[in-house]
């Protein structure tokens, strides 16, 4: 399909796993500070238990943390957070190691329970958290799910939009050639008549001529007349041959000219689409209060060079000053109800544009009276 882009199948091939790998570096960027802020905020927890000697930094580290791994929804989606607990000289505090975690159900000494926990705490606690999110988990998989519907539902949009406008081009391309092939069939009826109109003025020739030899020796006086006769259906064939030959010229022509409009089709269509996107850029250029539609720049490149000098003077005022610009009439969309404003240009001209948010315009079509039918209907659409 001369629509269908191969760069546009590409993009959407790689698209959802670029987005799905850039996705999951920034998630796990993001909830590493997150968890790591959490975390930090109540891992230690209430300090008076400590310094009393009725908890053990390492069991209230421990307790704080799985409790906190325990009841996050993150780490319930699939995000896997290695913590370490270590003082400043390399004593680890969390995870604890079984050796530990037996020591804590011997008797206490509140006393050495407490010295102990300052000891910890003058030396300086220090927090070490690596986040990650695994593949083929929920959360991972909801987003390249996310990815892959949204490319192929753009996809899906991109490839209608090119079926719709080969369709009316092939379908205006069928009709134009179907109106020749039907000159073309009554051309060669007609010509099978004049061939059966020469066929029966051969025969009535050779009558004729038999006629001339029977009667020759019975009425010397008619032959002037019979000569006569003769001469006149000698005129009508060459006439009929005359008629016969031009019209098989004609016949060679309409197939020639069908050969050239094929032919002038394809190279309007190269011819368009370069200078639609010449115009384009050269507007995007030039004019940086505007922003131009595609059916707008296809619509500029249709017009004549008279059209398209006062078209351009049109669009050079609404990027300088749009309140100097005298508008017809304004257009309301039926689904929406956006306002469009009409202005007329070379009499015939017709551009139609809307205000955007951020104090811009927006040319959306570009036609003449006789597209204005067709423009009004794409407005609607909007």
């Amino acid at each position: 399909m001369n629509y269908f882009s191969f760069k546009i199948l590409i993009i959407s091939i790689l698209l959802p796993p670029v987005l799905y790998i850039g996705s999951i570096l920034s998630l796990e960027r993001y909830l590493n500070d997150q968890i790591s802020a959490q975390i930090e905020s109540i891992y230690i927890g209430d300090t008076r238990p400590l310094f009393a000697g009725s908890v053990r930094l390492r069991d209230a580290v421990n307790r704080n943390i799985r409790r906190y791994l325990s009841t996050s929804r993150w780490i319930g989606l699939g995000v896997k957070a290695d913590v370490t607990v270590t003082t400043q000289k390399g004593n680890l505090i969390y995870p604890a190691f079984k050796t530990e975690m037996q020591d804590s159900l011997d008797p206490p000494n509140v006393v050495r329970i407490a010295s102990d926990n300052y000891a910890l705490m003058n030396e300086g606690l220090r927090l070490d958290i690596d986040v990650k999110l695994e593949h083929n988990t929920l959360l991972a998989n909801s987003l390249l799910i996310f990815y892959i519907l949204v490319t192929v539902i753009a996809f899906y949009i991109y490839y209608r939009a090119g079926v719709k406008k080969s369709r009316r081009e092939t379908l205006e391309k069928e009709t134009a050639i179907e109106q020749l092939r039907n000159r073309d069939k009554t051309l060669t009826r007609q010509l099978g008549q004049l061939k059966q109109e020469k066929t029966k003025l051969s025969a009535n020739i050779g009558v004729v001529s038999e006629k001339l030899n029977e009667e020759h020796q019975k009425a010397s006086r008619n032959e002037d007349d019979y000569i006569e006769e003769i001469i006149s259906l000698e005129k009508k064939l060459e006439e009929n041959l005359s008629r016969q030959k031009a019209r098989q010229d004609e016949i060679d022509a309409l197939k020639d000219e069908i050969r050239g409009h094929e032919k002038t089709r394809q190279k309007l269509g190269k011819q368009q689409a370069k200078s639609a996107d010449a115009v384009s850029r050269r507007f995007k250029a030039l004019y940086k209060k505007l922003r131009f539609h595609d059916r707008a720049i296809n619509g500029f490149v249709q017009l004549a060079d008279d059209m398209k000098i006062k078209c351009e003077e049109i669009i050079h005022q609404l990027d300088k000053d749009p309140k100097k610009v005298p508008i017809k009439r304004k257009v309301f969309g039926k689904k929406t109800r956006e306002t469009v404003f009409e202005i007329l240009f070379a009499y015939n001209g017709r551009l139609y544009y809307r205000p955007l948010k951020d104090n811009t315009l927006e040319i959306l079509t570009i036609g003449t009276k006789n597209t204005q039918s067709k423009d009004l209907a794409f407005l609607e659409k909007l």
